[in-house]
């Protein structure tokens, strides 16, 4: 059930970038986020509320691991999604997807060192054959504009800061999940500590309210579908980290190219993706995950 929770975890987060291709384009990045962070603050709390209503067990209110919840929330959601979209104006997708693919390598090192989680041998031989999968499915970066090196500095920088907090913040949500078993009022609180950042540092509110005022509902709706699709992400990660390794549950969320991949290629119509490394790549990744599964 692990993986098969991160995986759903996984198609939820590759949805939301799916989305996200078309709502950035109809409307900015800092006013969208907005809508997105408040969706993932209400939608969970609505399931929350309709699993109060329909469980057995009784609810209680666990300091440590909201606090938890609340510094992951902070650190992945606010910090590794405003450096990932830094990455991406300094670098470009390409380069920033690179980076994308290797925060399961910050997850495994905060386990060790938060959650005192060891990998066997197999388990190490499967990160590394997954890892190599996602590397091939990423566009090469060759064929871009190579940046200054004041540009490449502060892009890599960047880069490192998103994987990091991705990394460390799906650990804390983990550990979390280990005193406090409440993935959805746990995005819940997550998300309201990331929204407050957001509050706190947002300075242009006078532009911010008229492109959301101007925003039409398309815009609005493609919107809150990132916010619906990154809480079922975070719930279902939530959730598998109770059931399989922190470290193991993270590297299967970060397959989404088996999904963006596809889609890329028959629905947008991208046909030069399309190649034999790519195609070798998605393979490995899938070999790595089934292996993972007969473990």
């Amino acid at each position: 059930m692990g993986v098969a929770y991160a995986l759903l975890a996984m198609l939820s987060f590759a949805t939301n970038i799916v989305l996200t291709r078309y709502a950035v384009a109809r409307l900015s990045v800092e006013a969208g986020f907005f809508i997105v962070l408040a969706t993932n603050v209400l939608f969970p709390a609505a399931l929350f509320a309709v699993e109060l209503g329909v469980r057995a067990a009784p609810y209680t209110w666990h300091w440590k691991g909201a606090g938890l919840f609340a510094i992951g929330g902070v650190i992945g959601i606010f910090l590794g999604r405003r450096f990932l979209f830094d990455t991406v104006k300094l670098l470009g997708p390409a380069r920033a997807s690179v980076f994308h693919s290797t925060a399961p390598a910050f997850a495994l090192i905060g386990a060790w060192l938060l959650a005192g989680e060891i990998l066997g041998p197999y388990e190490i031989a499967l990160m590394a054959l997954v890892w190599v999968g996602l590397w091939l499915t990423q566009p090469r970066a060759g064929s871009l504009h190579a940046p200054s090196k004041q540009v490449l500095r502060r892009g890599l920088l960047a880069g490192l800061l998103t994987v990091a907090g991705f990394g460390f913040g799906n650990v804390l949500r983990g550990i979390a999940m280990r005193n406090w078993d409440e993935a959805a009022l746990g995005t819940v609180v997550g998300s309201l500590a990331a929204l407050a950042c957001q509050f706190l540092v947002t300075r242009n509110w006078a532009g911010i309210a008229r492109q959301l005022r101007g925003a039409d509902r398309t815009t609005v709706l493609l919107f809150i579908g990132c916010g619906v699709f990154t809480s079922l992400g975070s719930i279902f990660i939530s959730l598998a980290m109770t059931r399989i390794e922190i470290a193991l549950a993270v590297l299967v969320v970060h397959t989404t190219p088996l999904v963006i991949f596809p889609v890329s290629v028959w629905i947008l119509k991208n046909r030069e993706e399309l190649t034999p490394r790519t195609v070798s790549g998605a393979l490995i990744v899938l070999a790595g995950i089934g292996l993972l599964l007969l473990r």
